[in-house]
């Protein structure tokens, strides 16, 4: 086992203090990671606080990791020591239900295990970025290219395939109008992966306040919820319709926007059930789906995909003790549009 520091949560209702966890020994086809930054994602915050149900504490969360190999096992083929890699929302499933073997194993049927507040292989509560190292199997460790910033790549491991994934499925592209809804650490990305998709985009946000953001990030409309008159204005004018807001809407409203065929996809994840009627469903045959996260192939194609179009997440990078301020500023809408922890202040 090795000890190393990180920043934890003692409850669901204290703030996160600095700590030690220990990491497993290296085993076979297992990769060592050193973490150099971690972002925060919304969903750390849902976590600790217990907003998506009971965890083990103290906790240590974060699931958008960057870093270098500094160890591997000696059956490990597909990484070496000084790689730069990354590791995503995930680092195992089962390997063998039937979407395991599809290469589906974010969607596994036992549950894809959890970067951090999930039992692992060995029994223990896994433990996440929040921290200076890391232990995964070889499998679930993503290349990052070269062309990607370090700092900046952190958020594509959750933001960037959140988004990627429900665009890449419903093929947002030439010809296609997409709208995104909520313009955060989820929306920003969205906006600029499908533009460089080819879609026409429109951003669904509650005020005009972004709007020169979303504008300079490929969108070609941006229109305020706010303002009731949107929804009159957008009815039956989108293809696709990307939901990153992990808060209760009026989600008919929005299905009302869809053309025939179309579809609305959540990736943002409220405590709250949202209700729907169906008869909003029924007018051209509109669809409502989720998405979550991407497998780890389509990560890697995600990442490929961003070093190519030169898209990386806008950032504000923080040292540890800044962390419970950023989740308060995160809280209040308040960052713009993602927070990356420099691990080296752990």
């Amino acid at each position: 086992m090795r000890t190393v520091n990180a920043y934890a949560a003692p409850s669901a209702t204290e703030p996160l203090v600095p700590t030690t966890i220990e990491r497993r020994d290296v085993g076979p086809k297992d990769v060592l990671i050193a973490i150099r930054y971690a972002g925060i994602c919304h969903s750390d915050i849902h976590t600790v606080r217990g907003d998506w149900g009971p965890i083990t504490y103290p906790q240590v969360v974060g699931h958008e990791i960057v870093g270098e190999v500094v160890e591997v096992g000696p059956a490990v083929t597909k990484h070496a020591v000084g790689d730069r890699v990354g590791v995503g929302c995930m680092v195992n499933s089962c390997r063998e239900c039937e979407n395991c073997r599809a290469g589906m194993e974010n969607y596994c049927l036992k549950g894809n295990t959890g970067t951090y507040a999930a039992v692992d292989r060995d029994g223990t509560i896994t433990q996440g970025g929040y921290s200076t190292h890391v232990v995964v199997d070889e499998d679930f460790v993503l290349r990052v290219p070269a062309a990607i910033d370090y700092a900046a790549g952190a958020p594509l491991l959750c933001a960037g395939i959140t988004t990627y994934s429900p665009l890449a499925h419903w093929n947002a592209g030439p010809g296609k109008r997409v709208a995104v809804v909520g313009m955060g650490g989820l929306g920003h990305m969205a906006v600029k992966i499908a533009a460089a998709m080819g879609a026409e985009v429109t951003v669904l946000s509650r005020t005009l306040a972004k709007k020169d953001d979303g504008l300079a990030f490929g969108a070609t409309d941006y229109y305020a919820t706010d303002d009731a008159a949107t929804f009159e204005a957008l009815k039956n004018r989108f293809d696709l319709i990307v939901n990153t807001v992990s808060a209760p809407l009026d989600l008919n409203q929005y299905l009302r926007l869809l053309r025939l065929d179309g579809t609305m996809v959540n990736v943002g994840a409220p405590p709250e059930p949202l209700p729907i009627q169906v008869f909003s469903l029924f007018n051209n045959r509109r669809s409502f789906a989720g998405s979550s996260i991407g497998s780890i192939a389509e990560t890697q194609e995600m990442l490929d995909f961003c070093a190519e179009h030169g898209i990386a997440p806008e950032t504000e990078l923080i040292a540890a003790d800044q962390i419970n301020d950023a989740y308060e500023r995160v809280l209040s809408s308040d960052v713009r549009y993602r927070f990356v922890i420099d691990t080296a202040t752990l």
